[in-house]
Order: C-alpha cells, then sequence, then structure tokens
C-alpha cells in the first residue's frame, strides 16, 4: 500500500516539476522603425509582435534592429521583463540596439553587457568590412527555479561584410571562452545575416550546436526566417539561430513562428523558439 501511494504520488508531482526546469527563449529580429514601410510600418505592427510575444510567453527572449522607442513600447506591453543593452551608435541610446529580455520573476541578473563586433570590442566601432556598427549583448543570469546559472549572446552580424561576419563569429566564440570561465550554459541567438551553408556558421558550430538540429521533436513550421514582408512567397532563406554550447540544456521543441494578421506578418523575419530543459 505505501509502495502504491509513492508511485501515485510521484506521478502527480512528475509534471510539476518537470514544468518548473523548462526554459523558453526566443529571438527576433523586429525591423527597425522605419517610415517608409507602408502598410508594414512600426505603428501598424507593434500590437501584433508585442501580443505575439505576450502569447508565447519566453522566458528569455533577444531583440534585434531595434530602437529606443520600440523597446519602450515592448517594456510598457511586457511589464514582466528586464531589459539589457545599449544602442550600437554611442553605447548609450543611439541607432539599434541587439537587446535581451528576462523575467524579472524566474531570474536574477547577475552581470551584462555589450561589445562591438570590431577589432576593438570594448569601444563603439565598426569591425572589419562591416557597413554598419554591429554589436552583441549578454547577461549571465540566476535561474530561481532550476537552481542554474545561464549565459545567453544576443546579436545581430552585418549584411554586407563576409570578412566582418566570420570574424564576428569568432569573436562571439572567443568571448564566451572569456568570460564563461566555469563552463555553464550558454545560448548564442540572433540574426546572423548568413544561411546554413556559409562560413559563419560553420565557425559557430565549432562549439556551439543548432537547437534546430537537437530538436527532440521534429522542427515546426517554414525552415526558412526571412519573409521580406512578401506574405504570398514561400520563406525559405534562414538566417535566424539559436545556438547552445552544451547538452545540459535539453531542446524539446524548435519552431519558427509564421503567425500572421491580416495577410501580414508582424516583421520582415519569423521570430525563432526553443523549447528547453534542464
Amino acid at each position: 500500500m505505501r509502495l502504491l501511494l509513492f508511485v501515485m504520488l510521484f506521478f502527480a508531482f512528475a509534471p510539476f516539476s518537470g514544468a518548473q526546469k523548462s526554459l523558453s527563449v526566443l529571438t527576433y529580429n523586429i525591423r527597425f522603425d522605419n517610415p517608409g514601410d507602408g502598410e508594414d510600418a512600426w505603428p501598424k505592427r507593434r500590437d501584433h509582435v508585442a501580443a505575439q510575444l505576450r502569447f508565447f510567453t519566453p522566458d528569455v527572449f533577444g531583440i534585434q534592429e531595434g530602437l529606443l522607442r520600440q523597446l519602450e513600447y515592448l517594456n510598457e506591453q511586457l511589464p514582466g521583463y528586464q531589459r539589457i543593452g545599449v544602442g550600437r551608435d554611442d553605447g548609450k541610446d543611439g541607432g539599434e540596439f541587439s537587446a535581451l529580455f528576462f523575467k524579472k520573476d524566474r531570474f536574477k541578473l547577475l552581470d551584462s553587457g555589450t561589445f562591438w563586433l570590431s577589432e576593438t570590442p570594448e569601444v563603439v566601432s565598426k569591425g572589419w568590412d562591416a557597413a554598419l556598427p554591429r554589436v552583441c549583448t549578454y547577461v549571465h543570469l540566476h535561474d530561481k527555479q532550476a537552481k542554474k546559472n545561464l549565459w545567453v549572446f544576443n546579436t545581430h552580424f552585418d549584411h554586407i561584410g563576409k570578412t566582418a561576419r566570420e570574424e564576428s563569429a569568432e569573436l562571439i566564440l572567443k568571448k564566451i571562452r572569456e568570460k564563461n570561465t566555469d563552463n555553464e550554459a550558454a545560448i548564442v541567438m540572433g540574426d546572423f545575416n548568413a544561411e546554413p551553408a556559409e562560413a559563419p556558421i560553420a565557425v559557430l558550430l565549432r562549439e556551439l550546436k543548432d537547437a534546430r538540429a537537437l530538436s527532440m521533436e521534429p522542427p515546426f513550421g517554414p525552415e526558412g526566417t526571412f519573409n521580406g514582408f512578401k506574405f504570398n512567397e514561400p520563406v525559405t532563406r534562414r538566417i535566424d539561430y539559436i545556438f547552445l554550447n552544451s547538452t545540459e540544456l535539453k531542446v524539446l521543441q524548435h519552431a519558427v513562428l509564421s503567425d500572421s494578421r491580416n495577410c501580414h506578418y508582424p516583421s520582415d523575419h519569423l521570430p525563432v523558439l526553443a523549447k528547453l530543459a534542464w
């Protein structure tokens, strides 16, 4: 009888215990606030972006291309998240951010920062053959539910410079080695402006693993992530990724979210979501 009671209690509480240790992360190029986007301009889609994030409620998410006014709007709409990051143009509020958001009630912030993807990463700078300054923002978090520490790096590689993209990948790996001296779990996410067979992705895969390839369930959604606001065309170009450094985090599911409203996407990129478990 006692054995039967133990078995019943074990299975009753097992789902709750597993749920506590689950972790969802999302990367999203939200497209900068460009008035020239017409029907796809930010004021016409911002509520859709916020509603989408509220629905999927990622524990941690990173955005690319967001300007300060866009990030402030997301903070208003998603008050349960803390935001980390600086503008790439001046290290303060200027230009696009590669910002990170995480749930305030779940995580304790241990460390954070931003470095530039260049030969001089500690100062505002443009690297190699890049057309624009590019950054990587990172956080070191303590997951209070799982009682584990986690590093998250969020970035946006240059769209022109081939050398810059490859060197940026090398730099990010170097920074992970420098900062993650205890070999804790680390996630690298963002818009890499490179497809799977290109050199920057090969560099990252030397030390990281593609969450899509690790997914225990078949990946959901289109393989591509860049839609260019072309609603009636297939999405085939994959340039947004989530990478992991270790098997401490299992990838339960991987999805590219192709949500739309009235034949319009909320951004010119589709967000990438990974459901993980410690």
